[in-house]
């Protein structure tokens, strides 16, 4: 211990033993012991931005909590901040406000286009909130080799960034039949843990012998759970069970029975991925309180799957209860119903009632980040699927999941070549490799989209965030490649060559340093240019981004072509 740490613990327990004047007292509060389960009336010491004492205290400031609940700061344990298209900074201005205090973010998304660079985007612009973003490091970029990323990262690659302090362990392993099957690669990757770090799983579906195989390979958590056998299996075998409410995966309904007195305290919420309209108008883990207490869960107990629990899985040992030294992350609840955030606290600094109090630069974006797509003009004729006279594999979207189905089905020609088909809710669906300039595209059909009349595009596509593209025309089809091309990416509405509603998304074709109301406003303008053509998802564009997504069954579409997940292989488009 150096001589600089060791007179501010000096101090901080001269502050504890009441000898010095504490720097905020927190009074007239219910203060949530997420420990013993109880909630206590005591006033709540705070100096040097960790809490020092309970009691009466002389201090500074005094703050009367006017009898609101006093819980700790919310910890979220499994994030994609790219998928809310706001960076860092501008992500931590609408989450501290609900009361979120910690984030562990995989930035994965970023990763597989821009590789170590994206990486380091993220934590550098993370350093400018006050907000604490801590980092799981992309154990798969690529996913899979059934698609085109901008980057490939190795062992050695992540080996280089390990050390840094933003960084907790290793991301999600979604190569599951690579660790499985004891690759090589995969199990280097997971190795870089040394048994101390945390790993995170990604296992959809995943059961007996092989999971048995895929627990021994390293990860620790599952978040990819539907339904509530699969989730009482991991959590028997030992696997921590994220359950995700997010704003296309919504598994809380499903999953909430798996939470008792027994398996709670393996047992945490998470979101995965959060649109940026979700995120302002409706919360992040507020949202999933609430929801879950509606469903009849215990609101300590709820609470507890986002304070204590992640932070005693990540290994944050200094945060998630309200107890001496732990950093003063506090939340006041107006109830433990509805979870009305009044007054956020980061490290004992009110953070909470203004929109500019976060953070009061905007991060420059450095060069690389942006710019132009390396994708070469697509014509008409690259978008023809000849007819052969059988039946082909069509892509079903499931509502309010990620998981899509594997359907068969006849469709009409025209010319020889295969049409969309409107009587059946099939339109056509395009993938376009936008790293290398390859011009790799893979074509195939949707169901349940319900476009009549032109296309959505977007770059936003899971996880190799390449071109992808649906629509019942080609004319429209082909104007959405273009236009995204040309603005660096985002996402779009066409109708033929029109453009009806755009959003520029030109960090890395994933995000933007607009704010989320900013963000928000334009999203809305594009779902409802959407919905003109009959899209039936709640956010089509949300939808859209993980019918690329090779590790989530059960038939994916990607810059190759179709993928069998379930068998994890290419598939092809004819039967």
């Amino acid at each position: 211990m150096n001589s600089e740490t060791l007179i501010r613990l000096q101090a901080r327990l001269a502050a504890a033993r009441g000898d010095r004047p504490v720097d905020l007292l927190l009074e007239n509060g219910q203060v949530i012991n997420v420990l013993s389960g109880k909630i206590e009336r005591s006033p709540v010491a705070v100096f040097d931005g960790v809490i020092v004492g309970f009691g009466k205290y002389d201090a500074t400031e005094n703050f009367d909590l006017e009898g609101s609940f006093l819980s700790p700061g919310f910890i979220e344990p499994h994030i994609h901040i790219e998928s809310s298209k706001l960076t860092p900074s501008q992500f931590a201005e609408v989450v501290l406000r609900r009361g979120t205090t910690t984030v562990i973010a995989d930035p994965h998304e970023i990763a597989n286009v821009l590789g170590i660079a994206g990486i380091k985007f993220m934590i550098e612009n993370s350093r400018s909130t006050k907000l604490d973003i801590f980092f799981m490091l992309p154990s798969c970029v690529p996913a899979t080799t059934m698609e085109t990323s901008g980057a490939k990262l190795s062992a050695d690659d992540l080996k280089l960034l390990i050390d840094k302090p933003q960084i907790l362990g290793i991301g999600e392993m979604m190569n599951f039949p690579g660790a499985v099957f004891g690759d090589p690669e995969v199990l280097s990757k997971a190795m870089l843990s040394e048994g101390k770090r945390p790993i995170d799983g990604h296992a959809p579906g995943l059961s007996g012998k092989d999971l048995s195989a895929y627990l021994l390979a390293g990860p620790m958590t599952d978040h990819e759970c539907t339904v509530i056998e699969e989730a009482r299996e991991k959590l028997a075998r030992g696997m921590r069970i994220l359950i995700r409410e997010g704003s296309t995966a919504r598994n809380l309904k499903a999953l909430i029975s798996l939470i008792n007195p027994t398996t709670e305290r393996r047992i945490m919420f998470a979101t995965d991925d959060r649109r940026p309209g979700d995120l302002r108008d409706h919360g992040h883990l507020d949202f999933i309180l609430r929801q879950a207490v509606g469903m009849g869960l215990d609101p300590l107990i709820a609470l507890r799957l986002v304070t204590l629990n992640p932070s005693e899985m990540y290994n944050l040992k200094d945060r998630g209860a309200i107890i001496p030294g732990a950093i003063a992350d506090l939340v006041a609840l107006n109830d433990l119903k509805e979870f009305e955030v009044k007054h956020v606290w980061k490290r004992g600094t009110m953070v909470s009632g203004s929109e500019d109090n976060t953070s009061s630069l905007k991060p420059l974006i450095p060069v690389g980040i942006s710019g132009p797509l390396p994708v070469p003009e697509i014509t008409y004729a690259d978008l023809q699927i000849e007819d052969k006279g059988c039946e082909v594999r069509v892509i079903g979207l499931v509502p309010d999941q990620i998981v899509t189905e594997n359907l068969i089905k006849s469709l009409p020609a025209s010319n020889g070549f295969l049409q969309s088909d409107p009587t059946q809710d099939i339109v056509k669906l395009v993938v376009v490799e936008r790293h290398t300039g390859s011009g790799g595209k893979g074509i195939g059909f949707l169901k349940g989209m319900g476009i009549r009349g032109g296309a959505i595009g977007s770059t936003v596509a899971h996880d190799s965030h390449n071109i992808i593209v649906a629509g019942d025309n080609d004319k429209s089809i082909i104007s959405a490649i273009r236009h995204l091309t040309e603005i660096g990416g985002g996402q779009v509405v066409t109708a033929g060559e029109e453009i009806l509603a755009d959003l520029a998304l030109p960090i890395a074709g994933l995000m933007t340093d607009e704010s989320v109301s900013a963000v928000s406003e334009i999203e809305e303008y594009l779902i409802e240019a959407a919905k003109k053509f009959g899209c039936k998802p709640v956010d089509p564009f949300m939808a859209l981004s993980f019918l690329a997504l090779p590790v989530i069954p059960s038939l994916k579409l990607t810059d190759k072509g179709l993928v069998d997940v379930d068998k994890f292989q290419p598939v092809s488009l004819y039967l």
